[in-house]
């Protein structure tokens, strides 16, 4: 796949801030099904900071490989900021990284409610030592292509954010 230049160069900056200290990074994606991964193995030499990506498509999946619990997703929905930070807190506990994104969301074009239309999305974002935090963005219908490009670019400023130090974006709500 052919990732737009903004995609890639976020992805360049998102892996050159993880070299400069030392951190690794998985990924935790549901709606993107792996574009998140992708775009940052896009970029030659990124094996020395991507450890690892879960596409958890299915909440069995979320549950089997990232440990959400299954009462969380039964009460909350999959689309939600808590079963966004539990995919990420998971994803840092599977495995070595240092931090973790993880994205749930509705990308249409169907299976929208008035409660979660098409085009919302959540954010998780863990990483060692700070608890996990969960972003919301409405991107509106914007066509399925669209709505999952745009989460990943919103993912990987989330990542920078958390390497640069900075809010990774406020808590869940």
């Amino acid at each position: 796949m052919t990732f737009p230049s903004e995609l890639t160069d976020a992805a360049r900056q998102v892996l050159a801030a993880a070299r400069a200290k030392g951190w690794t990074i998985a990924t935790a994606e549901s709606c993107t099904g792996g574009l998140i991964a992708a775009c940052l193995t896009e970029i030659p030499g990124s094996s020395a900071v991507v450890d690892r990506g879960y596409v958890t498509y299915s909440d069995a999946a979320k549950t089997a490989l990232l440990g959400v619990p299954e009462a969380l997703l039964a009460a909350r929905g999959a689309v939600s900021g808590e079963v966004a930070a539990a995919m990420a807190d998971g994803a840092l506990a599977a495995g070595g990284a240092d931090l973790a994104v993880a994205v749930t969301g509705i990308a249409g074009p169907g299976g929208g409610t008035p409660q979660k239309p098409v085009g919302l999305v959540w954010f998780g974002v863990a990483s060692r030592g700070r608890p996990a935090t969960a972003v919301e963005r409405r991107f509106g219908d914007l066509g399925r292509g669209a709505v999952r490009l745009a989460a990943v670019k919103t993912a990987l400023t989330l990542l920078r954010g958390a390497l640069e130090g900075g809010d990774q974006g406020g808590g869940v709500g």
